[in-house]
């Protein structure tokens, strides 16, 4: 095993604090891993990781071993590619993450083209509503609906999602439509949180008053709570209540009449939409064509 291969692995384990995890993510044996840690560790004269029975740990010189192997390896790529010429000769894997009502709806239909323009690129395609943690579980990119809170991140802003209030004919048939915020007293709200157990927001709207300071929340009774995007949508096709759904992921419901939307005045804010990436000082081409890709690919559905 070379030197940039054994760092490869290095940067792996430090990254997922795990020998067995670096192992299964890079379909190597875990004895493989140990011997290229063993073989780095040997020829710096250094100990990189603490090995405990229940954790792996980068020592100090670990950490230092680690951001320099970061750059090293982004730059190795970089020469490697500099004189390629053509999208196609772009390769390599390319992991990313978005939300799945995104990835159904916007992205997957057109993913035969980035692919075919791309041929040497394999893509490992995750979509969950939960947040994923972009450098230990190995994403290049993740696309995130919503408010950030990743500061170690870099964030490219895409634009916004405008929001829809909905509900199915059902419901509105069995507790009539609402016309104003008094009467949502009388309705229900499907509760969408990212964690159960979580505080839902309730009715979220623009107060456009004169004395108005602008985004409000308003307590409102639900008999079910989701945390996913999918549940989301399905429950209040079942007739379980009103949702606030980005527009673009409900617009094909409304136009079918399976959806209705109503309090059109009351919408909830826009919500911005970002690509993340890991702070890196050389971003590998094929992370940046995807996230180009990606940029077009939504601007039709962003505000």
């Amino acid at each position: 095993m070379n030197r940039l291969e054994a760092m490869q692995i290095f940067v792996r384990v430090a990254e997922l604090s795990s020998f067995t995890q670096a192992a299964d993510s890079l379909g190597l044996p875990k004895g493989s891993i140990s011997s290229a840690i063993k073989q780095l560790e040997n020829m710096l004269g250094a100990r990189l990781l603490h090995r405990t029975t229940r954790k792996v740990q980068m020592t100090q010189d670990g950490l230092a071993f680690y951001e320099r192997s970061k750059d090293l390896l982004a730059d190795m790529e970089e020469l490697q590619s500099m004189f390629h010429q053509g999208a196609a000769a772009v390769s390599g894997r390319l992991r990313v993450d978005m939300p799945s009502g995104v990835a159904k709806t916007m992205v997957i239909p057109q993913l035969p083209t980035f692919l075919d323009a791309h041929p040497k690129v394999v893509l490992e395609f995750s979509s969950t509503d939960r947040r994923v943690d972009i450098v230990r579980e190995g994403f290049d990119c993740v696309l995130r609906v919503g408010p950030l809170n990743d500061s170690t991140l870099i964030a490219r802003p895409l634009g916004h999602f405008r929001m829809t209030n909905c509900a199915s004919p059902s419901y509105l048939e069995r507790y009539g439509t609402p016309k104003s915020l008094d009467d949502l007293a009388h309705h229900r709200l499907i509760h969408y949180v990212q964690t159960l157990g979580a505080k839902s927001p309730g009715w979220e709207y623009v107060d456009t008053g004169a004395d108005a300071d602008g985004y409000r929340c308003m307590d409102m009774a639900g008999v079910i709570t989701v945390n996913n995007a999918e549940a989301y949508q399905t429950t209040c096709l079942a007739g379980l209540g009103l949702i606030q759904a980005p527009e673009p992921g409900v617009r094909h419901l409304i136009e079918a009449g399976r959806l209705v939307e109503v309090l059109p005045q009351y919408r909830a804010q826009p919500m911005p939409v970002s690509l993340l990436y890991a702070n890196r000082r050389h971003l590998p081409k094929r992370v940046q064509l995807f996230m180009g890709w990606i940029a077009q690919v939504m601007q039709p559905y962003l505000v």
